[in-house]
C-alpha cells in the first residue's frame, strides 16, 4: 500500500468548506481540525484499495488497550490509523492532523503521540499533516524548538514525516524538517 500517494490524492479532493468552516456571523471561515479530519477520512476511504490487508480507522481510543500501557499511549485518540485491527504486527501508519495556526501545546502533544506510536506500538510510519495557508516555517520552528527543549526524549523527529496541505485543490506535500 502506498499511503503517501493515497494521502496526496485524498487531500487534493478536500473541498473548501472542510478546509475552513464558514461560521454564521463571522466574515472569515475558521480551521476546524475535526471537520477536516472527518473529510480526510472520507476521501481516503473513497480511494481505499478494494483489496487491502489494512483498514483505515479514525480516532481509535487506546485507553485500556491490554498491550499498550504507559509510554505516552494512555488516553490518546490518534486522528487516523492504518492498521490490522486486533493484530499489533499489522500497525502500518499513524496520522495526526493540525491546522497551520495550531497551538504549541497541541503540536507538542501530537509529536509525542506520533513518536510513542512508532516506538512502542510498532507503527511503521508516522505522518504529521499540517493543513492551511500561511507560513509553514512557523510550524517547523515550533517543532524544532519543542525538540530542542525535549529533555525526556519524548519527541523523535527521525520517526515522523511532516506533510503540508497548503491549499484546496492541491495535494499535500512532504516537507523536509532538515531544510
Amino acid at each position: 500500500m502506498n499511503i503517501e500517494q493515497l494521502l496526496c490524492d485524498a487531500t487534493k479532493n478536500i473541498e473548501q468548506n472542510y478546509f475552513q468552516l464558514p461560521i454564521d456571523g463571522r466574515e472569515d471561515p475558521v480551521y476546524r481540525e475535526r471537520v477536516y479530519c472527518y473529510e480526510l477520512y472520507h476521501q481516503m476511504r473513497c480511494l481505499w484499495p478494494a483489496v487491502s490487508k489494512y483498514e483505515l480507522s479514525g480516532e481509535v481510543d487506546k485507553s485500556g488497550h491490554p498491550l499498550i500501557r504507559g509510554n505516552n499511549l494512555d488516553r490518546v485518540k490518534p486522528d487516523l490509523l492504518v492498521h490490522k485491527p486486533g493484530d499489533m504486527r499489522g500497525n502500518h501508519t499513524i496520522i495526526e492532523v493540525k491546522p497551520i495556526n495550531a497551538s504549541q501545546h497541541g503540536v507538542e502533544k501530537d509529536l509525542e503521540t506520533l513518536t510513542a506510536f512508532r516506538r512502542h506500538a510498532h507503527y511503521g510510519n508516522a505522518i504529521y499533516l499540517i493543513y492551511g495557508g500561511g507560513d509553514i516555517q512557523t510550524i517547523i520552528n515550533v517543532i524544532r524548538s519543542l525538540k530542542s527543549q525535549d529533555r525526556e526524549n519524548k519527541i523523535d523527529l527521525t520517526l515522523i514525516s511532516l506533510w503540508w496541505h497548503e491549499r484546496v485543490g492541491q495535494p499535500a506535500k512532504r516537507v523536509d524538517l532538515n531544510a
